[in-house]
Formats: C-alpha cells, sequence, structure tokens
C-alpha cells in the first residue's frame, strides 16, 4: 500500500491534521498578583511616605511599602494582599479626616492597621501638639453610633494612663486600662475593645509582650477590625506626679527615632502582617 509507506497521520503540531493553538497567555499585571515572597516583597501600605531609615528597616525586613493618600488607592492595592496600614506621621502632617478614611477603608477590606505616636508632657500653656484623644477618636472604629468607642488602654504608669483616660472619656469614648499584657487579654474578652492603645517600649521583640494582645484579636477575629496604636512616651518619671495633679497635660509630639524603637516598630509589623 503506497499510503502505509508515510507512516501514521500526524495529530498535532505544523501541519498536522489537528491544529493545537496554546498560544502564551498574558500575565496579570503586578498589581493584580499576590505577591511572592522571594522576589517581590510583601506591600506595606504607608501614610506618609517613610523616613529614610524607617525605610531601610521595612526593606530590610522583606517588606516594599506603598504610599497610599486615600481611600481609593487604598483599595487599588487590596488585590496584592498587603500586610497591613502604616501610619507613622514623622515625614509630614497628617489629618483627621484623610487617617479615618484610610483606616476605614483597611478595616473594610480586612489589612491590619497600626499607627505610631509620641506622647509629650507640658503645661497647657506650653503643649505644642494636639490632644491625644483626637487621633484616637479618628482611628477608632464603633459598633453603631449608638454605642461610643472601646479603647484598651496597655500602661504601666497609673499617671500616664489616668492623664490618657481623662482626655478620651472627655471625648465620649470608653476605656479600659490594663497595666500588663497578661491583664489585657483577660479584659478585652469582656470589654470587646474597637482599638489598642499600648506603650511601645512595653513591646519586647520576639519575647511575650502585647503580643499576647495581638494574638488574643487574631484568635478571635478581631486583628483585622481593630487598629493599633503604639505610642513612645517622654515623659520623665519625676515629673509624673505633675501630670497626675493637672500641673502638666500629654499631648501629641513626635516618636522616638531610636534604633531600639525602630525595631520594635518593624517586629510589631512582622506580628501582625502575618495573615
Amino acid at each position: 500500500d503506497a499510503d502505509a509507506a508515510e507512516g501514521p497521520e500526524p495529530l498535532d503540531g505544523p501541519g498536522g491534521a489537528v491544529e493545537v493553538a496554546d498560544p502564551p497567555r498574558p500575565q496579570p499585571m503586578d498589581d493584580e498578583l499576590p505577591p511572592e515572597p522571594l522576589d517581590n516583597p510583601r506591600r506595606l501600605l504607608v501614610w506618609p511616605a517613610p523616613d529614610v531609615t524607617t525605610q531601610q528597616a521595612l526593606s530590610d525586613r522583606g517588606y516594599r511599602p506603598v504610599i497610599v493618600h486615600s481611600r481609593e488607592e487604598v483599595d487599588a492595592q487590596i488585590a496584592a494582599f498587603p500586610a497591613a496600614l502604616f501610619v507613622d506621621p514623622l515625614t509630614g502632617p497628617i489629618t483627621r479626616t484623610a487617617l479615618q478614611s484610610l483606616r476605614q477603608a483597611a478595616v473594610a477590606a480586612e489589612v491590619p492597621v497600626l499607627v505610631t505616636a509620641g506622647l509629650g508632657q507640658a503645661s497647657r500653656d506650653a503643649a505644642y501638639g494636639a490632644d491625644p484623644a483626637v487621633l484616637l477618636k479618628a482611628l477608632a472604629p464603633r459598633d453603631s453610633d449608638q454605642h461610643p468607642p472601646r479603647v484598651l488602654l496597655i500602661e504601666e504608669h497609673a499617671e500616664i494612663a489616668l492623664a490618657l483616660t481623662g482626655t478620651l472619656e472627655r471625648r465620649g469614648m470608653q476605656v479600659a486600662r490594663a497595666a500588663s499584657d497578661a491583664d489585657a487579654v483577660a479584659l478585652a474578652g469582656q470589654f470587646r475593645p474597637n482599638l489598642v492603645v499600648m506603650d511601645l517600649m512595653r513591646v519586647h521583640p520576639r519575647q511575650a509582650g502585647p503580643a499576647g494582645i495581638i494574638d488574643w484579636l487574631r484568635a478571635n477575629g478581631q486583628l483585622t477590625r481593630t487598629p493599633l496604636v503604639v505610642y513612645t512616651a517622654a515623659v520623665d518619671q519625676a515629673d509624673l506626679p505633675r501630670l497626675a495633679s493637672g500641673e502638666t497635660v500629654l499631648f501629641l509630639a513626635e516618636r522616638s527615632t531610636s534604633a531600639e524603637v525602630q525595631e520594635r516598630i518593624v517586629d510589631l509589623l512582622s506580628r501582625i502582617g502575618t495573615n
């Protein structure tokens, strides 16, 4: 048979009886892809732009900061699964309206929120920063318009805790104070905080510090709904009695930029961004 000498008819390939079309598929744009830990560091939404030292610390820990200014810019990044929203007002002023908008967008997208602050102490006339309650009220979600925001404060110094509690309560917030992490975890189950505020120097890298409350929030499905505020306090212990008596007040100031503080902040970000 003359046809048999030609062998079997090809089924695929060029000139075959069956053309198999398998063109390369276009890959989604980078913004649409989940991050790849090795060659595409995990995105961290930041506002405002980090200072040079913080930027380097974040990069060293495997984060790629992406600056966001608005709710729409947060929404545009959600498909890439950012680790957290990090608000660190070192390089520029932040406004209450923008802060509230960014917080709402992050919470709606189930992205954890970490905000840093500094506290200063001075007489009322000499205080050059805003009342801390202004910042905290903008950050605190609430269960409904009928419910005041519930703030869990972790602070070992009673004088600082009382001063913060007083100013928060005057602005309509409920405050529960814990002197230690263990107390905070015990309180959280009853209090169900909308906002957690804590002294950063109580957070010990990779040790039991307020990580306990973070673990509790995660285990109870609250970590992405409950913004975290960590502060450094430039308050001399010798001046605490003046704070207690009302001679001095707390005000928002620039946070400490020491190497230890930077390490603690980045370590805390790695804890809350593990999802």
